[in-house]
C-alpha cells in the first residue's frame, strides 16, 4: 500500500486536459456508433426473421463474419485494407465510428430477432384480427414489448462496444488509451495515468448502467 501511495498521483493533474481529449473522442465514438449500430442492428435483426430469403441470407452472413472475427481485426481490415480497395484513406476517427457500428450492429441485431421472436405469435394474430397489416401490428403492437426485453441485453452490448473502443488505438484513434499510452511514454508514470485511464472507463460504464436500470423500471412501471 505504501509503494502504491508513493507515486505522484497528484500530477495526473496536469495531464487531465489532454485526457479529457480522449474521453471526448472514446464518447464521441461510443455514441455515434451505437447509434448507427441500433439503426442497422434493428432493420438486421428484422431480417433474419423476414420471409424474403434473400434479406435472411444477407443478414445472415453479415453477422457470421462480424461475430465470427475479432474487432481487433475488423478495425485494422477497416483502416488499412479497406482504403486499398476504395481508393481513398478513412480518417482513423470515421473508420472508429465504422468499426463500432458494424460490430455493435451485428450482435444488436441478434438480440433484436430474439426479442420479436420471444413475443408470442397470438400478438401478431390478434392484431391482424383486428384489421391492422402486418407492419402496423410489428410497430404498433411487437415492438414496444420486444424493445422492453431488449433493454438488458442492450446495456449489456453498449458497455462491450464502448470497452472495444479502446482497441480502436492500434488505428491511430485518440481515444482514452491512446491518449495515455503517449503521457505515460514520455513521462513513464503509467501507473498514475493507467489506473486513471480505467476510472475513467469505470465511470462511463457505472453511469451508462444507472441509466438503462432507470429506463428498465420506468418501461417496467408504464407496462
Amino acid at each position: 500500500m505504501d509503494r502504491l501511495l508513493s507515486f505522484n498521483w497528484a500530477g495526473v493533474i496536469d495531464f487531465l486536459p489532454v485526457l479529457f481529449v480522449g474521453l471526448y473522442y472514446t464518447l464521441l465514438i461510443s455514441v455515434v456508433g451505437l447509434l448507427i449500430g441500433f439503426v442497422l442492428g434493428a432493420f438486421v435483426g428484422l431480417a433474419r426473421i423476414s420471409r424474403f430469403k434473400i434479406l435472411y441470407w444477407i443478414a445472415t452472413v453479415y453477422i457470421e463474419v462480424i461475430r465470427g472475427t475479432p474487432v481487433l481485426v475488423q478495425a485494422i481490415w477497416i483502416y488499412f485494407a479497406l482504403p486499398l480497395i476504395i481508393q481513398y484513406t478513412l480518417p482513423s476517427v470515421t473508420a472508429g465510428i465504422i468499426v463500432i457500428a458494424l460490430n455493435s450492429g451485428a450482435y444488436i441485431a441478434e438480440i433484436v430477432r430474439g426479442a420479436v421472436q420471444s413475443i408470442e405469435k397470438g400478438q401478431m394474430e390478434a392484431g391482424r384480427s383486428l384489421g391492422m397489416s402486418h407492419h402496423t401490428t410489428m410497430y404498433h403492437v411487437i415492438w414496444p414489448q420486444a424493445f422492453r426485453r431488449m433493454i438488458p441485453p442492450l446495456g449489456n452490448q453498449f458497455i462491450i462496444s464502448i470497452k472495444d473502443t479502446s482497441l480502436l488505438s492500434v488505428i491511430l484513434v485518440p481515444e482514452l488509451i491512446f491518449q495515455g499510452r503517449l503521457i505515460a511514454a514520455n513521462h513513464f508514470n503509467a501507473v498514475e495515468i493507467y489506473t486513471t485511464v480505467a476510472l475513467f472507463y469505470l465511470a462511463i460504464t457505472l453511469t451508462l448502467s444507472g441509466v438503462l436500470r432507470i429506463l428498465e423500471k420506468r418501461l417496467e412501471a408504464r407496462a
